[in-house]
């Protein structure tokens, strides 16, 4: 069976339907306006944000690694062994193998630029797959078709021109909460500009107010007698008074303490002494706070004391782990055609469905406290249904054994 040829529209009942929800103000230039680039300026700029931030880029990497491996479960026996083996030796590049490499460069993709590309390529004969790749959304267009139904994935060909991709089936797209007006994703870091930009601003002054005050620098002032005599040899003592204090100087930098020994008024003073540098925590606390907000981390996964009691970082893990299993239903469609189509290649009708490992980040011992109020309860409702059968007695009415 031929899995990779192209299949013609279907027409009468299997036919696609025509949404009536659709953008009316197409482009006169016909395909010209249809196509969305990926490539756009913001895709830089998020890429900054992350490098400049370690806070951002700990927050992007703690949520992949939160997420967790995937395997598949089958209802075949033999179908579910020989595909979960595959899912954990499929190469995926750069060296690596195995279905979880491959989500992590997938996912990391899709949280900062706002979209993942990846494409399943099959081995020569076309009876299984080579491996899985990751691609980079730089280099995708996408282009509507008829309706929000129907688009394509295009990329640059042999000549440089952008045109649609050959072999559509077998490729992976996947956008981060699109929205109405943005359908093909948007990044996580999106409304990070203005206050990474303000935070780069507070750490470049911090610097140099450090280099300018950390840095001691002396005002070495002489201050000539009364006298004529005095007053002459002013420029002559100046001079010895910078050639001894530069030796001292010297000496300190070297390791050596060295005393400086002057003749007359010599006032020396400490530059910028007096000047304060700003109190930058609060500022710097409340950016981190949005930053942090906005990637749903909570904040004792990063090393920041900002809770002040042990139930709002329950409450802060409970709601992670909301947020990971949100971003594992928009990579489960992904899984599901790789595995989808190992299955077809190999002759496999089964049925099968993702499983991702369990997210944790309980207390065990609070766990098990509540397992073991859970089955006290089952215990108690046992006992009580047992003490009401044999009394004859039940609380919703009359026994049920006597009713007709």
């Amino acid at each position: 069976m031929r899995f990779f040829n192209r299949k013609k529209k279907e027409t009468g009942a299997g036919a696609a339907a025509t949404p009536q929800i659709q953008r009316g103000d197409r482009p006169p230039f016909g395909l010209l306006g249809s196509r969305s680039p990926l490539l756009t300026g913001d895709k830089q700029l998020y890429r900054a944000i992350r490098e400049a931030v370690p806070l951002v880029d700990a927050c992007i990497c703690k949520i992949i690694r939160l997420c967790g491996g995937v395997r598949a479960q089958c209802d075949d026996p033999r179908a579910d062994r020989e595909l979960n083996l595959f899912l954990e030796r499929v190469d995926v590049g750069r060296g690596q193998r195995g279905i979880n490499a491959f989500l992590d460069q997938y996912l990391d993709s899709m949280l900062v630029f706002g979209q993942a590309v990846g494409e399943i390529v099959p081995a020569a004969d076309r009876r299984d797959v080579a491996a899985v790749l990751c691609g980079r959304v730089e280099d995708i267009h996408i282009q509507d078709g008829g309706g929000p139904l129907d688009f394509q994935l295009c990329g640059p060909d042999e000549y440089g021109q952008v045109k649609p991709l050959p072999q559509q089936q077998l490729l992976l797209f996947t956008p981060f909460n699109p929205e109405t007006y943005a359908p093909y994703g948007v990044s996580l870091l999106r409304s990070m500009p203005f206050l990474t930009e303000l935070l780069g601003k507070i750490y470049y002054a911090i610097g140099v107010n450090w280099e300018r005050m950390g840095n001691v620098r002396f005002a070495v002032v002489y201050k000539p007698g009364d006298g004529e005599w005095e007053r002459g040899m002013a420029q002559e003592r100046s001079r010895q008074l910078a050639s001894e204090w530069s030796r001292a100087m010297e000496s300190t930098r070297n390791g050596c303490v060295r005393d400086f020994v002057a003749v007359g008024d010599v006032d020396i003073k400490v530059i910028g002494a007096d000047n304060q540098i700003l109190d930058s925590s609060v500022p710097i606390r409340q950016i981190l706070e949005q930053l942090v907000s906005k990637t749903g981390i909570p904040p004792f996964m990063l090393g920041l004391n900002w809770s002040s009691t042990e139930r709002m970082s329950t409450q802060q893990a409970d709601m992670l782990t909301t947020e990971m299993s949100a971003i594992r239903r928009s990579l489960t469609p992904a899984v599901e055609r790789i595995c989808q189509m190992w299955l077809r290649m190999h002759g496999y009708g089964c049925g099968f469905r993702v499983v991702w490992d369990d997210i944790n980040l309980q207390d065990l011992l609070e766990e098990s406290k509540a397992e073991w109020y859970r089955e006290q309860t089952r215990k108690l409702a046992l006992e009580n249904d047992r003490m009401e059968r044999e009394s004859g007695l039940h609380t919703g009415g009359p026994d049920e054994d006597n009713v007709s």
